[in-house]
């Protein structure tokens, strides 16, 4: 059973070894994580889960540290301070299994994954400030789990967070959860970054929500306003309510405080006793959703999604509906992206036409974005119902210089020698040319620096 939830920062200036005299500019938040360490280790946990976002973070799972035993010091921030803890190695296999079922990649890290991929096989700071303040309360015994984050959608940290809330119930464990994260890091232009309005915006709106307990405001927060605020806790807090999912819980906010430009939230959570359960809310709505693009997509999209769903499940392309005819007519390049969750699950098209016809060019991509770009293991069967497609045509590419350019109506595609990248318009996140143009040179595998050569296109988008 989960015992406690936790929101913490993770500042290594809340170290007194490394704040120094300055720790007594967040003396908030000192009381705040003072406060919090007593009330978790009041709950008596056998474990406690830390989820961290400075730890091996993947774009397409979520990872744990898997020696028996995990360590860790601040010596990064000229402090010895340091820590060795025990790890639950049976909480995490327990939760590996659950984790296969629901689609989710959990990977372990050990001393020697870490030293062939140069990751990190120790504890990071994300974990080790807040505990610290567990250890300084008197924190002893006690096993813990150190996972990081993944960019998953948020549909999948909440589902991988009820997979420990069973994993915990599974094995007869009392585990508190400690979701590790700063808030906006724009809330002064002497930040780390500089000032955004929806920085100061966004903090305020988390800490009502928490307070309030509202979970699903919470989990609808827009990517846009997230990103904006450049933020690095929210994805482990959702995480800690999918763990809490089907409990009412009691919340307090201990501290909120911004001092220098970043927004340190400390919170604590108690369970109750049992409550609704949102994952079959969100389930729900999400299928309903689904539906709902289906019912009206435009004719590409509908070939589209019939060629890959045919093809993952039987290996064999169908044969064109006679009311698809239209696209036998007409001959283009053209892409196909895949989402999955609001999140990009597979994009792979051409610029020119290399089939005899539009059908046989949008089949080709789709199978391609489903089964082969190599930015994602190829679909499984089970997320085809999850999929929500997109289908652009394109133009054919003319000469042009950066004056004329414009990301939200061309794409782009910049060239040298056998050297090629291209970047669709009307990209979510990019805004100015600078930011197409950089995208584009990286996929290219093309220094800012050498000379290359530039095109635009257009595109008839369809969903």
């Amino acid at each position: 059973m989960i015992t406690y939830a936790a929101v913490s920062p993770h500042p290594p200036m809340l170290i007194p070894d490394i704040g120094g005299e300055r720790i007594a500019e967040v003396k908030a938040t000192v009381r705040g994580m003072q406060k919090m360490a007593g009330e978790l280790l009041n709950s008596s946990p056998d474990t406690i889960v830390f989820l961290t976002p400075h730890g091996n973070v993947f774009a397409d799972g979520i990872s744990y540290l898997s020696e028996a035993e995990l360590k860790g010091d601040f010596s990064a921030f000229g402090s010895r301070v340091g820590t060795s803890v025990k790890n639950d190695l049976s909480l995490l296999a327990e939760i590996e299994k659950r984790t296969g079922d629901a689609g989710i990649n959990f990977v372990g890290i050990d001393e020697a994954i870490a030293r062939r991929n140069r990751l990190n096989p120790r504890l990071d700071h994300g974990i080790l400030v807040p505990l610290y303040y567990l250890e300084k309360a008197g924190l002893s015994g006690v096993e813990i789990a150190a996972i990081s984050i993944g960019f998953l959608p948020v549909y999948d940290l909440y589902v991988f967070g009820t997979i420990i809330r069973e994993a915990a119930a599974t094995l007869g464990k009392k585990v508190a959860v400690v979701a590790s994260g700063d808030m906006s890091h724009r809330l002064k232009n002497e930040g780390p970054y500089d000032y955004h309005p929806d920085g100061p915006r966004f903090d305020e709106t988390v800490k009502k929500l928490l307070e309030s307990g509202d979970v699903l405001s919470f989990l609808n927060i827009p990517e846009k306003f997230r990103n904006n605020a450049g933020e690095c806790g929210y994805r482990s807090v959702v995480i800690m309510l999918g763990a809490l999912d089907g409990w009412k819980f009691e919340s307090r906010v201990f501290s909120y405080e911004g001092p220098f430009g970043v927004g340190y939230l400390v919170a604590g959570f108690v369970p109750q006793s049992p409550g609704l359960s949102f994952l079959a809310r969100l389930t729900e709505e999400k299928r309903k959703e689904i539906e709902k693009k289906r019912r009206n997509e435009d004719l590409p999209v509908k070939w589209a999604r019939m060629v890959l769903e045919n093809y993952v499940k039987t290996g064999t392309v169908p044969e064109l509906p006679a009311e698809m005819g239209e696209l036998l007519q007409q001959k283009a390049g053209a892409f196909v992206s895949l989402k999955k969750d609001g999140q990009l699950r597979g994009c792979i098209g051409t610029f020119m036409p290399t089939q005899e016809n539009l059908a046989g060019e949008i089949a080709s991509s789709a199978i391609s974005a489903g089964t082969k770009d190599p930015r994602f293991a190829p679909l499984r069967e089970d997320e085809l119902e999850d999929l929500v497609y997109s289908v652009d045509v394109l133009e054919k590419p003319e000469p042009c210089t950066r004056e004329d350019l414009d990301p939200k109506k061309y794409g782009v595609i910049v060239s040298r020698g056998s050297k090629r990248g291209l970047l669709l318009p009307d990209i979510e996140g990019v805004d100015s040319v600078e930011e197409q143009i950089a995208i584009a040179l990286q996929k290219a595998g093309i220094s800012p620096e050498e000379e290359y050569r530039i095109e635009r296109f257009k595109v008839r988008r369809y969903i």
